[in-house]
């Protein structure tokens, strides 16, 4: 077992008398707007949707990077991904992955006595040592990195990947040819995960491969929707949260299973219509521009949280692994982490953002840009934009690379980026960057050539 803090939570948080089920739903690449309660159109999500309904549907959640392997280590390890040594998308030809000191979620609940399984995609490395059931869970069976790192595509692509491997456990079962059914294999997986384990507590974690480039739904959900191929992975998607649910009901678990759905970051819009949207937001998957970093989130636990909420309080996949530690009474890690515990804010008992500044890195440790409640400070750096180019039908268009400046945006009266009111704010600036300075001292600034002596070094294979 990881090394772990030997204080607890309970002189903090007053355990709970039955142990919460979880389920945390994690799409790839899915838009802050490509949910129906989040005013998408040409598709319909009625059952996440109901999840946003019976829970909490929060308007200002983000991931601490807007890429593949980098969100998903924030994710499951509380950490900024530099941290702990992780940029950008690993693929088949990386040697690198998540280092055995690193805590993960699943290790939380299983310190906890959860049954754990994690099926989809997981990229946080591909060779044995780093796969899931190395890292807390029990079970997995799903894709080591995105689904586009194959023979077959996306198009412009073709050629450059070996076969993608379906692994269960730490053995690759089978090369995938056909990705068709990849959704509703993922789906039976979990419901029967569920059922096996409805006696005692389960952590599920389901990280959908789609929406992501190259796109596929099975054969009930093909032109399900007006949009098209897009809509119908979407519905596919929330076809799948529906038999989740359907479960959970069935079993008589839903009033105390705790539903977590969210996105890795925003939409691959260089691919048009097979990408997704962001509606008034800018930029896209692979920036730090709101678009990129802030993602849907919605949660149900009908005996804990209140129906109906809309909340706009900030907070970020970092702080999740925390707060399962403190429902859980599970110490956290020795190590620094980055996240704190959320609960206070979920349950009410506390407003506003869940910690004073998020930070965005991209690239290796180019800090990019950062959030203080309604204020976000962008730092000068070149960016990715997706949207003025677009591809269409699975080719993807072409990136424009504008220079954004120092610049200070007031996202409670322009969530677009738009106006940048940096000259008359210079308190607001002076703090910001306070706060920034302090970051790059613990994890250094590619922009600035520091190092940081915060980071942690991530997995490497061993040289034989």
């Amino acid at each position: 077992m990881k090394r772990l803090l030997s204080v607890t939570f309970s002189l903090v948080l007053p355990l709970f008398a039955e142990k919460p089920n979880i389920v945390l739903i994690f799409c790839d690449d899915l838009g802050y707007t490509d949910l129906s309660c989040q005013g998408a159109t040409g598709w319909k999500t009625p059952n996440i949707d109901r999840l946003a309904g019976e829970g909490i549907r929060f308007t200002d959640f983000h991931v601490s990077q807007a890429v593949c392997s980098a969100s998903r280590a924030s994710l499951l390890t509380g950490c900024y991904a530099n941290r702990i040594d992780f940029a950008g998308a690993l693929g088949p030809k990386n040697q690198n992955g998540l280092h055995d000191d690193e805590v993960t979620l699943g290790e939380i609940c299983q310190e906890a006595g959860y049954a754990t399984a994690a099926y989809g995609k997981w990229h946080l490395g591909h060779h044995p040592q780093y796969l899931p059931i190395h890292h807390g869970f029990d079970d997995y069976f799903g894709f080591p990195y995105s689904n586009d790192m194959w023979p077959s595509g996306p198009i412009e692509v073709k050629g450059h990947y070996p076969r993608l491997p379906l692994i269960e456990d730490d053995e690759v079962i089978i090369t995938v040819e056909d990705q068709t059914y990849m959704t509703k294999w993922l789906t039976e997986r979990s419901v029967r995960f569920i059922r096996k384990n409805h006696e005692k507590p389960f952590f599920l974690y389901l990280a959908h491969p789609q929406p992501h480039v190259p796109l596929y739904v099975s054969p009930e959900r093909q032109g399900s929707s007006e949009q098209g191929l897009y809509g119908d992975v979407i519905q596919e998607i929330d076809w799948s949260t529906g038999e989740i649910l359907r479960t959970l009901e069935e079993l008589g678990l839903a009033d105390n299973t705790w539903v977590i759905f969210t996105s890795d970051n925003g939409p691959w819009m260089t691919y048009g219509n097979h990408g997704g949207t962001v509606g008034p937001l800018r930029g896209s998957k692979g920036t730090s521009w709101e678009g990129g970093v802030r993602v849907p989130c919605v949660m149900r636990w009908p005996s804990r949280i209140q129906p109906g909420q809309v909340r706009d309080d900030l907070w970020a996949t970092i702080d999740i692994l925390p707060t399962f530690a403190a429902l859980l009474d599970v110490p956290l890690p020795e190590h620094p982490i980055d996240g704190v515990n959320a609960w206070p804010m979920i349950s009410g008992e506390k407003e506003g953002p869940v910690q004073e500044a998020y930070f965005y890195y991209y690239g290796q440790n180019n800090l990019e840009s950062m959030r203080m409640g309604p204020w976000k400070l962008i730092f000068p750096h070149k960016w990715r934009d997706e949207r003025s180019q677009p591809g269409k039908d699975g080719l993807r268009g072409t990136y424009l690379w504008p220079e954004a400046g120092l610049e200070l945006y007031n996202l409670e009266d322009d969530i677009a980026e738009f106006i940048n009111v940096i000259e008359q704010h210079p308190d607001v600036v002076a703090r910001m960057q306070k706060l920034a300075e302090e970051m790059r001292a613990d994890l250094g600034d590619d922009f600035q050539k520091r190092k940081g002596p915060g980071r942690r070094t991530g997995g490497r294979l061993k040289k034989s």
